[in-house]
This record gives structure tokens, sequence and C-alpha cells, in this order.
């Protein structure tokens, strides 16, 4: 492995142990200290890769930012099958990367006030129901999602995807449930 390869596996390695004690303990609570130590690395070698625990958290909403654009990558579908197909993706490829279900808790709280502002409005750009109420639109007029404005039940499908990646994060047990049952509550 190259020198290049290796601090590139140790930045991702700081990043995701970041992500986990932010989630775990949040924010405010955790200390670049801890972070440091379940690294684990001097706080001097920590602050060589970042300068601050805010430049950590600026850089792992980038992350999560980067992560919520997947849904202008699927390839074009029918609207009926669009957010069936992608949280079979989701959740498929979240089983094999874990940190997922961290980087949906972690964005919720980004948007929370309180948080460094600069992360907080960064994580606010996130538009993924706007960008998804398109789709619900189309399957309204051909006669397969439900009445209603579009956006609210975009917002309404996101808010229970979040609340099932919060819950498969916290809880190791939990199973992610049948996209069908999410989609169901989109259909006529």
């Amino acid at each position: 492995m190259t020198r290049k390869e290796q601090k590139e596996e140790r930045r991702q390695k700081i990043l995701m142990t970041a992500l986990d004690l932010f989630v775990e303990r949040g924010f405010h609570e955790t200390k670049i200290s801890d972070i440091a130590s379940a690294v684990p690395m001097s706080m001097g070698l920590m602050f060589h890769y970042f300068e601050s625990k805010e430049v950590l958290l600026l850089e792992l909403v980038k992350l999560g930012l980067e992560s919520s654009n997947t849904t202008s990558k699927m390839p074009p579908m029918p609207p009926e099958l669009f957010f069936e197909k992608f949280l079979e993706q989701l959740f498929e490829f979240s089983s094999s990367s874990p940190w997922v279900f961290n980087m949906f808790v972690l964005m919720g709280q980004a948007r929370r006030p309180g948080m460094p502002e600069e992360a907080r409005a960064l994580a606010m750009t996130v538009k993924t129901p706007e960008m998804t109420a398109g789709i619900i639109k189309e399957g309204q007029k051909s006669g397969v999602f439900r009445e209603g404005y579009p956006l609210q039940l975009s917002t309404t499908f996101w808010a229970a995807v979040q609340g099932i990646m919060e819950e498969m994060a916290v809880n190791k047990s939990y199973k992610a449930p049948d996209p069908e049952w999410i989609t169901g509550m989109l259909l006529k």
C-alpha cells in the first residue's frame, strides 16, 4: 500500500469513527480526544487530518449530501417501481455498509438548530423530497399513486425511511421491512 493510500485509509477511519461517536453520543458530547482514542491515534496526528471537530462534521455532512443524491442516479422506470427499487437498493447496500444507517441519523441531527452553522446550512440543502415529488406527481397522473400534495406525500415517505434507518442504526437486530410496506403509503 502506498503512503497516499495509507493516508486516505486513515482519513476514512477517522471519519467513520467520528460518525459512530457523533451518532452514539451526540456531536456536542463527543470530544476530539474521544475520536482520537477510538481510532486509535494521537491527538496531534488527528489534527494533521482534521483541524477541528467541526471540520470533521462538515466532511461527514458533505459525504451525506453526496449520498442523498443517489435518487437522481436511478435509471428511468415507472413511478410505481421507482420507490420500491430505490428502497431495495438502499436496504441491500446498508446491510453491507452499516455506516449508511448512521449517516441518516447524523444528517437528521445536523439539520437541527444548535449544530455548527456551516454544517447545518449544508445539511439543509438536501432536497430528496422535492426531487421525488415530481415522480409522485407522474404516478398520480397515471392513476397509481393516491391523491394529495406530491411534496407532502414525498416528505412523508422520506420521513418513514428516515425513521426506519434510525431504528436500524440503534437496534442492530431490527431488520429492514419489506419495501412494499413503505411504498404502499403512496399507492391508491
